[in-house]
């Protein structure tokens, strides 16, 4: 059995189960309905329709700049601390316009979470759809004769991508969906922070979402130059477990909902019989 070839599958389907299972147990359990969970789902396909785009503009119109001759160290601080804000500012904005016009009546922390799942999960789902079509191509790859369809630096260029991705160790391939199992507390972590400034009226905590995903993402761009990517995992788990504790330090009560009282139905008096006074009739009362 091809051990590489177990995991890089496992690694696939990990990423997508995860965030599926742990919907499917929270819907059941809470039963609040998938209308919040595919608006989280949702937002996040809106924000990247933006955000890509963005990046890629942006980047070009860096190219031609300065910016562009800094030295190393500045230019992966620059870049570190672009992504992160990028990053930041799209989703939780867009996240922000969710709970303000689309989920209005979401305002309970269970409700947070789950549009942190869905926003998570969907993430980890698209990445585990193309983890599996990466290893369904370079399956395919590896065992054909890659000069046939490729040639030059092309060629050379595709072999060095099909010979790192199979001679890679088994748990170098399973990161995706260990970095999945990270990722997905942090954005429930940055719903509930979001969704803060509705609760209590009040809009820096929307802000301290936005500086919290820059820093989660910026320190991850800028480690992932600097060590091994094992260590850089390492530091999102870091994340991982500050975001569960912002997510359980922020958990209240949920709101009871309250029965309006049904009025009382008037008592309806039976009508009393008419008894005739006479002594016979007093004489039997005395035994009823």
């Amino acid at each position: 059995m091809d051990t590489l070839l177990v995991v890089h599958l496992l690694n696939g389907l990990l990423m997508i189960l995860m965030p599926v299972g742990l919907a499917l147990v929270l819907l059941k359990r809470w039963k609040l309905g998938w209308k919040i969970l595919l608006a989280g789902a949702a937002t996040f396909i809106l924000s990247q329709v933006g955000h890509i785009p963005f990046n890629s503009l942006m980047t070009s119109l860096l190219n031609k700049t300065g910016l562009a001759t800094l030295p190393a160290e500045a230019a992966l601080i620059f870049n570190a601390v672009f992504l992160g804000l990028s990053a930041g500012l799209f989703e939780e904005l867009f996240r922000y316009g969710m709970f303000r016009w689309w989920l209005k009546d979401a305002r309970s922390w269970r409700k947070g979470v789950l549009v942190g799942v869905g926003h998570g999960g969907i993430e980890a789902v698209i990445f585990g759809g193309l983890a599996l079509l990466a290893l369904i191509q370079l399956t395919a790859a590896r065992n054909m004769d890659l000069s046939s369809v490729y040639t030059g630096s092309t060629l050379e260029l595709a072999q060095q991508q099909v010979n790192t991705y199979w001679s890679a160790p088994w748990y170098a391939a399973i990161l995706g969906a260990v970095e999945r199992l990270f990722t997905i507390p942090i954005q429930i972590s940055l719903a509930v922070l979001v969704l803060q400034g509705f609760i209590r009226n009040q809009k820096r905590w929307l802000w301290l979402a936005v500086g919290y995903h820059a820093l989660v993402d910026g320190v991850a761009v800028y480690a992932l130059s600097k060590i091994s990517m094992y260590w850089v995992e390492a530091i999102v788990g870091g994340f991982a477990l500050i975001s569960l504790a912002i997510i359980f330090l922020l958990k209240k009560p949920e709101p009871e909902i309250q029965e309006e009282p049904t009025a009382a139905a008037p008592a309806v008096q039976a009508a009393l019989p008419e008894i005739d006074p006479s002594d016979a009739n007093l004489e039997k009362s005395k035994y009823l």
